[in-house]
């Protein structure tokens, strides 16, 4: 069991208050989606969870240690993280990029163990990009890219995934594969934290949502309460219907708000 934290978490970027007094904690085995305007930290958040930025004030911990100060093949090893505009610069195969996930092991790319192959294998399988496997990552559309380097990040089996609008690039076949996939790894006991735009798939997938607004977090819950017509007027300045449906909750923007 994993245990994520962040506590009086404060994080300014340049002259900017990008999140302020954040309190949060999440578990294995729930899969939780963080959403909110543009501009409301989501990415910052993540990237703090992530040990990436280190915190103005308070802290992030994972089991009680910082993460920020772990050393980086620990850190690697505990916490994948897929960012949001990942690339591939170099004209690899999409097989050698996937194995870069094993390098937080001490695996060699160009020579992995059974354990890495396996590894290697059932990343591709999920993120089903097998059946190009031995072409260059270059040469793949944005989709397809985006769809290998989940899968480097699945390959690395880290107890922590966290991924930056990881269905963003995909279309509505490769969304509900990868949400499926996320949502999966989560029931296996991984503690998985998605950033989301498209408020009913994030309603039908997510354990539990994270709403950030203006840096501060204004609601943790599951997914029925924190989507409500008030919330959803008040943090995104939308006119929303909101219907409980048979394949879940639907959320629907109908049009937007006056500005104050």
């Amino acid at each position: 069991m994993k245990r994520l934290a962040a506590r009086a978490l404060s994080v300014d970027l340049g002259r900017r208050r990008a999140l302020s007094g954040v309190d949060l904690a999440l578990e294995s085995g729930r899969f939780t989606v963080i959403v909110g305007p543009n501009g409301a930290g989501k990415t910052t958040l993540l990237r703090s969870l992530a040990g990436l930025i280190p915190p103005g004030g308070g802290t992030v911990a994972l089991d009680g240690a910082p993460v920020h100060r772990m050393r980086g093949p620990d850190r690697a090893r505990a916490i994948a993280y897929l960012p949001q505009s990942g690339g591939v610069a170099w004209p690899l195969a999409v097989r050698q990029v996937v194995a870069l996930g094993c390098l937080p092991h001490g695996e060699r790319p160009d020579a992995l163990s059974e354990a890495g192959r396996r590894a290697v294998a059932d990343a591709m399988a999920a993120a089903d990009v097998q059946d190009f496997a031995d072409r260059p990552a270059t040469e793949l559309s944005g989709g397809e890219r985006a769809r290998v380097l989940l899968a480097r990040a699945l390959a690395t089996k880290a107890p922590v995934l966290l991924a930056d609008e990881p269905v963003a690039a995909l279309d509505p076949r490769h969304e509900l594969m990868v949400l499926e996939v996320l949502r999966a790894q989560a029931r296996a006991g991984a503690l998985v934290v998605a950033i989301m735009h498209n408020l009913t798939l994030a309603a039908r997938f997510a354990d539990e949502i994270v709403l950030l607004d203006r840096g501060r977090l204004r609601a943790h819950a599951p997914p029925v309460e924190v989507f409500t017509p008030d919330q959803l007027a008040a943090s995104f300045g939308i006119r929303a219907h909101v219907s409980q449906e048979e394949g879940g909750l639907v959320v629907v923007a109908e049009s937007p708000l006056p500005q104050a």
